[in-house]
């Protein structure tokens, strides 16, 4: 069944493109506000003139802002409260990967991974929880991956912060479920959008060697997130052959995840 619940007011981080702006199509309907927040103000304003185009009741709010700034989260909260409306959904999807063996990273690419995906994601559900807590409830969406689930060789970091965000989420839906406000992790797998040419190294870089038959589509990601936000889902795995990994990855010792992950694809 598709999701029903109409929101006074969603706000979506990292809303340009990929699955923020999936995100933000879907909601549009369900809206009477949405704000959209991004780096990317071009992208971010003919979004929302398609979206209020599509969708006539609902008012389309862009803030150009980099989550990862303390001053321009709080420039984000200011836009949602000018509204009028206290969010009642907030969809954390703002987030970055990086590539390669960690020896010989990026230090800048690795403290942006880590502020985008673990300091700005957290610091987005502190700012919202207690403004939810107090109109009586509220939803929020933490955009999680598969590969949260176990420890990814060349992808060392970026796993390890979505650990974190699979963690900080069950935790949080724990403290927050008396006060009526429901946290849900989306974990992911491989999805196409520009998260892979972002996260690998230049030019020649490569992404992370999956095989295409894991993908899953975007569209298909969104909506089972969101319908898993409509049922107080506490973890969403969207697609069946994802679902079906993290069954088996979860389950396996540690021992043999080790001796996998050492016989990983190589440059």
């Amino acid at each position: 069944m598709p999701p029903t619940s109409f929101y006074a007011c969603a706000l979506v981080t990292g809303a340009s493109s990929g699955l923020g702006a999936e995100f933000a199509r879907q909601l549009a309907g369900r809206c009477h506000f949405l704000v959209l927040t991004a780096r990317r103000a071009d992208r971010l304003e003919v979004l929302a003139a398609e979206l209020e185009a599509d969708h006539p009741h609902v008012k389309v709010v862009t803030v150009a802002a980099d989550v990862a700034e303390a001053v321009d989260r709080q420039r984000i909260l200011e836009a949602c409260l000018q509204t009028g409306a206290v969010p009642d959904l907030l969809v954390n999807n703002a987030g970055m990967g990086d590539y390669g063996e960690f020896a010989s990273a990026s230090w800048d690419k690795l403290e942006a991974m880590i502020r985008v995906n673990v300091e700005a994601l957290t610091a987005m559900a502190h700012a919202l929880a207690p403004l939810m807590i107090e109109r009586g409830g509220g939803h929020i969406l933490q955009v999680s991956s598969l590969a949260s689930v176990l420890p990814i060789p060349d992808f060392a970091v970026y796993a390890a912060t979505k650990a974190y965000v699979s963690s900080f989420s069950e935790a949080l839906r724990i403290e927050l479920q008396e006060h009526g406000v429901h946290v849900t992790a989306v974990c992911p797998g491989p999805v196409h959008t520009e998260f892979g040419h972002v996260a690998r190294r230049g030019a020649a870089g490569k992404e992370h060697p999956l095989r295409e038959w894991s993908y899953v589509e975007a569209r298909q990601v969104v909506s089972e997130a969101l319908a898993g936000v409509e049922i107080n889902r506490p973890k969403v795995f969207p697609g069946w052959k994802i679902a079906a990994a993290a069954v088996i990855l979860g389950a396996l010792p540690l021992a043999l995840v080790r001796l996998a992950m050492s016989t990983r694809p190589r440059r």
